[in-house]
């Protein structure tokens, strides 16, 4: 006799986006709405993980004010995976942190623009930088380093900024990095071969849920990968195209609280009162 399984039954995970998905760009702004929708889903079984590109430290706030005080989480466009649980003594276990030599990319973007402003990330810390960020621009603490030097030690995470280096973005891939743009100014470059949909699936894997119960929700280029992991992937309404004609399904923006509604869509439905 064959025994069946209803998997709509299964724990689910849900991956957030979080800039422009689920708060404010370069903020830690999240509506109430979004926070009780992870709250119910959560008290649902569900698993919430938050897949950012953001820096570990940039999460914390984020994950503190949803409550995710024991969870998993993905950074730096999948370079960093951790587990945040105030039982540790830094607030997180490092699970899995992947880095990459600067150097051949660093090279080829001073050439192009000599004067541009790097940021090499320092796990759990903040950045080594050529030039001072404004404070929502990257998260934790700045340590100004000369130029020549920036590029001396291996990291999970580079951040090149200057006028229309985005043009670049196909040339310093050549380098064997992965590249990930933000308008025409910003280029995000982290170690090969890997997006927040590498480390979602250790992550799946380690949670034992079932592939048809993960769900993605993002609105940014980098989310690309994210969605197709997903058995369904939702686009925010304010996604560019790329990303939205990717998507299963769309959603409404941020300030729709779009995040909301597909978070609940993984909630039971709701029995009418008998009268």
């Amino acid at each position: 006799m064959t025994t069946t399984y209803d998997i709509s039954r299964q724990a689910a995970l849900i991956a957030l986006d979080i800039d422009g998905t689920i708060a404010i760009p370069g903020t830690t702004d999240v509506t109430d709405v979004v926070q009780a929708a992870v709250a119910e889903v959560r008290t649902a079984g569900h698993h919430v993980v938050l897949a950012t590109g953001r820096s570990l430290v940039g999460v914390f706030p984020v994950a503190r004010l949803l409550g995710l005080t024991e969870c998993w989480a993905v950074a730096s466009n999948g370079a960093v995976t951790a587990r945040l649980t105030p039982q540790a003594p830094e607030g997180y276990l490092l699970h899995d942190v992947q880095t990459f030599d600067p150097a051949p990319v660093v090279r080829r973007a001073r050439a192009a623009h000599p004067g541009v402003q790097i940021a090499a990330e320092e796990v759990g810390r903040g950045y080594r930088v050529t030039h001072v960020f404004a404070p929502n621009e990257v998260n934790g603490a700045q340590r100004h380093i000369d130029p020549d030097q920036i590029a001396d030690q291996r990291t999970t995470r580079l951040i090149l900024r200057a006028p229309g280096i985005a043009d670049m973005r196909h040339k310093l891939q050549a380098t064997g990095v992965t590249v990930n743009p933000y308008g025409s100014s910003w280029l995000d470059v982290t170690p090969p071969h890997l997006s927040k949909a590498t480390a979602l699936e250790t992550i799946r894997i380690l949670l034992g849920v079932h592939p048809q119960r993960t769900t993605a929700v993002g609105d940014g280029i980098n989310d690309l990968e994210l969605l197709a992991w997903a058995h369904r992937g939702v686009a925010m309404g304010h996604a560019p195209t790329e990303l939205l004609d990717a998507a299963d399904d769309i959603t409404g923006t941020l300030e729709e609280d779009g995040a909301a509604t597909v978070l609940r869509s993984l909630l039971p439905e709701t029995i009418p009162a008998v009268r």
